[in-house]
């Protein structure tokens, strides 16, 4: 045996289209990824999309014979898109069932950029009318949103925000304004700029109408995004805006949509799992459960893959489908991280392996139910689903990710139900427990990630007290209503004790 079989034996080839008539039949993509070509620009190059729209889209294109391709954006760091571009765009998703794993590659890309080194092409990819399709993945915090604001209420979009005020004043010079805008120092830096500005340039130039699509965990997801673009280009120095806007009123649709699939952070042993299934290295890889669902008003302005064909839900309005996810799923996974985390727990499957989870679970949709309007799946048997779902042991769901950004989450999950059971004079001992979790993972020794970091740490420093404290963690997530509540605050606080006794009372 020479030197280099031996280093061949020791590292398997990377994937790519040169090694995919290697792969186990199993194994295989569901579309020759030459049959492709750009229909749909991602913006948001995460493990989510990759196991979720993604795989939509290319069942959608095998099904149906079109070349549905998706070009991905990667909003900031380059590494998932260089990653991709080794692979030739490749990757694989494995699903992780109760019984074992199932691998197989992925060929729905045809593209994979960095947003501000790419901005040229991206522009033209926004412009070009054989896209007809945009989708988003860029988390809560993408969208700049005032805090609370319903876009039927005024101005969505925070001007104010360093990144979103850097952006404008971008706008007032021409760089950003199209198609070769300027250094990368000088692009739009944010997904809500480049997209204003790829859409400006795509109604000057009279291309076909377009759908955008946000496939992030918001309530009225599409109105928000869309109210963000527009107040984005009203302010910005275009002096078009108008006309663009004008135009944007009858060519492009911001549908509202509800994605559902749990996607775990890919760990070194995904990695690999994958490489073992593929006998391939796959850097890209990424798992999920097996359960998987996406709702979607039926409100297209253009031609769109048919998701349908492999489950999608087409329906005229997403809200009672948006609440009940928000709301139960989300809403119960959030109360699982922060009293998991104080139980001594790391993933949902281990909190749901205690005598309290599934009854948190069932409880907490149980109590949520009243504020969800009807038309959505029935709450009873959504909950029981959740319990399944979380107790599959295939699952490492860690519970520290599901905790990170708190102050944006927990607005949208946890506090309009909050509001609307206590108005009515409804009991929410549930909610209360599930919030003083919250309370006692802000506190500077235990908190997760958080873009209001600071703000919650001075909470605990500023009122020792610990009604005090409850109340200034309620004002700063916008709910002095709430704060001002001294009921819900002094029963909150009442939990406190038995949680730092790692003592979970459901």
């Amino acid at each position: 045996m020479t030197a280099s079989d031996r280093t061949d034996r020791a590292a398997p080839p990377r994937l790519g289209r040169a090694t995919l008539h290697r792969l186990p039949h199993e194994c295989r993509p569901a579309i020759d990824p030459d049959a492709l070509r750009t229909r749909v620009v991602h913006f948001g190059l995460g493990a989510f999309h990759r196991a979720h729209q993604a795989v939509w889209t290319e069942q959608a294109a095998a099904r149906s014979g079109e070349p549905w391709g998706i070009t991905a954006v990667a909003p900031r760091s380059p590494a998932a898109a260089g990653a991709l571009r080794e692979q030739d765009l490749l990757y694989s998703f494995t699903e992780r069932r109760p019984d074992g794993a199932a691998t197989r590659v992925v060929a729905a890309l045809t593209g994979a950029l960095v947003m501000t080194e790419d901005a040229a092409r991206v522009d033209a990819l926004l412009a070009d009318p054989e896209v007809t399709v945009v989708t988003l993945t860029v988390t809560e915090k993408g969208y700049h949103r005032l805090a609370g604001r319903d876009p039927r209420e005024g101005p969505v979009l925070d001007r104010a925000a360093p990144a979103i005020a850097a952006d404008l004043e971008r706008t007032t010079t021409g760089a950003g304004a199209g198609i070769g805008a300027g250094s990368s120092a000088e692009r739009l830096s944010t997904v809500v700029g480049r997209l204003a500005a790829g859409l400006a340039a795509r109604m000057r130039s009279g291309a076909a109408p377009l759908t955008v699509v946000s496939c992030d965990n918001m309530a009225d997801n599409g109105a928000v995004l869309g109210a963000a673009v527009r107040d984005f280009i009203a302010a910005s120095g275009w002096p078009d805006r108008r006309t663009v806007l004008d135009r944007m009123a009858t060519a492009v649709a911001f549908p509202g949509t509800v994605v559902d699939r749990i996607v775990p952070a890919t760990t070194d042993t995904d990695l690999a799992r994958a490489a073992k299934a593929l006998g391939q290295r796959d850097t890209a890889a990424v798992t999920g459960e097996p359960y998987r669902s996406w709702v979607l008003e039926d409100s297209f302005a253009a031609p769109r893959p048919p998701w349908e064909l492999d489950g999608a839900l087409f329906v005229p309005d997403t809200t009672p489908y948006q609440l009940t996810k928000l709301r139960l799923l989300n809403g119960c996974h959030s109360a699982l991280a922060y009293l998991g985390s104080a139980a001594g727990r790391t993933t949902v499957a281990e909190a749901l392996d205690t005598d309290w989870g599934a009854p948190l679970v069932r409880g907490l949709c149980a109590e949520l139910a009243p504020t969800l309007p009807p038309g959505g799946p029935d709450p009873v048997a959504y909950a029981a689903e959740l319990v399944t779902r979380f107790r599959n042991p295939a699952m490492d769901h860690q519970l520290r990710q599901i905790a990170t950004d708190g102050s944006l989450k927990l607005p949208e999950r946890w506090l309009p139900a909050l509001r609307t059971l206590r108005a009515a004079g409804t009991p929410t001992p549930l909610l209360e427990v599930a919030l003083a979790g919250w309370v006692y993972a802000t506190h500077p020794d235990r908190q997760a990630a958080d873009p209001a970091a600071a703000t919650l740490a001075d909470c605990w420093r500023g009122h020792p007290e610990p009604t005090g404290t409850v109340r200034a963690l309620l004002t700063a997530l916008g709910a002095a209503d709430l704060a001002d509540d001294t009921a819900l605050t002094g029963a909150v606080a009442a939990r406190l004790p038995a949680l730092r006794a790692g003592r979970i009372d459901v």
